[in-house]
C-alpha cells in the first residue's frame, strides 16, 4: 500500500471505521492505528453507541491517547440511528475527553438529518473540526430511522446535485478542516468513472461558492 500511494502521488488523511459501545477496548485498535500511523493517516474516524456518556467520554479520551503515539487524531462522527446523534452530542463527548487531538466529524447529511444546521458550527470554537465529509441530498429526508440509514449507505448525491447548504456549511467550518466527499453509489459507472464525477463536482462547488 505504502508503494502504491507512493507511486500515485497520493497519502492518505483517514481511516474508518470503530464503533465506541459499551463493550469497547481501545487496546484493540492498537494494530489498526500502528497500520494507518505507518502508512501516514492523520485520523481515526469512529462513532458513539454506548448509553453511558460518561464511559464513552473516558474511552474516546484512552482511544485519543492511544492515537497519539502514532501521530494520529480520533474524529467522532454523530450519526441519526446512533446514541451520539447530533452535533451538540458529538460536541459534549469531545469537551469531556478533553484531548486534543480529539474532535468532531462533521458530516454534511448526518448533520441535516439529525435536525442540525451550519450555523450551529458557530459555538464550537473549543472544539477540533479536523475533518468534514460533503455530499448532497434532497432537502427533505426520509421519514423512517431505516431509511435515513439507507439514504446515508447508498442514496447519497454528488454535491450540486441536491438541497443540502453546502455553501453555508463551508463558511462555517474553520479553513483547517480537511473536506472529505463520501457518496457512496450503488450504481453509475465503474469506480474510476464515480471518482471522476465525484471530483469534478466538488471541484465546481468550491470554485462556485458564495463567501
Amino acid at each position: 500500500m505504502k508503494s502504491c500511494l507512493a507511486g500515485e502521488g497520493v497519502s492518505v488523511h483517514d481511516v474508518e471505521f470503530a464503533t465506541i459501545d459499551a463493550a469497547f477496548d481501545s487496546a484493540s485498535m492498537q494494530r489498526v492505528l500502528a497500520s494507518a500511523g505507518e502508512l501516514g493517516a492523520r485520523t481515526l474516524s469512529v462513532c458513539g453507541d454506548d448509553p453511558d456518556p460518561a464511559r464513552l467520554a473516558a474511552n474516546f479520551a484512552a482511544l485519543c491517547n492511544l492515537a497519539a503515539r502514532h501521530g494520529m487524531g480520533v474524529d467522532l462522527e454523530f450519526m441519526p440511528w446512533r446514541r451520539v446523534a447530533t452535533l451538540s452530542a458529538a460536541a459534549n463527548i469531545a469537551r469531556a475527553a478533553g484531548r486534543a487531538n480529539g474532535g468532531v466529524l462533521v458530516d454534511a447529511l448526518h448533520l441535516a438529518r439529525s435536525g442540525g444546521a451550519p450555523v450551529d458550527l458557530a459555538g464550537l470554537s473549543d472544539v477540533l473540526l479536523a475533518t468534514a465529509q460533503i455530499c448532497d441530498a434532497p432537502a427533505v429526508g426520509p421519514a423512517t430511522m431505516d431509511a435515513i440509514v439507507a439514504e446515508a449507505r447508498a442514496g447519497r448525491l454528488p454535491p450540486g446535485d441536491g438541497a443540502l447548504p453546502l455553501d453555508a456549511l463551508l463558511n462555517a467550518l474553520p479553513a483547517t478542516t480537511t473536506l472529505s466527499v463520501e457518496v457512496p453509489m450503488a450504481r453509475g459507472g465503474t469506480p474510476a468513472e464515480r471518482a471522476a464525477l465525484l471530483f469534478r463536482k466538488a471541484t465546481a462547488l468550491l470554485e462556485g461558492r458564495a463567501v
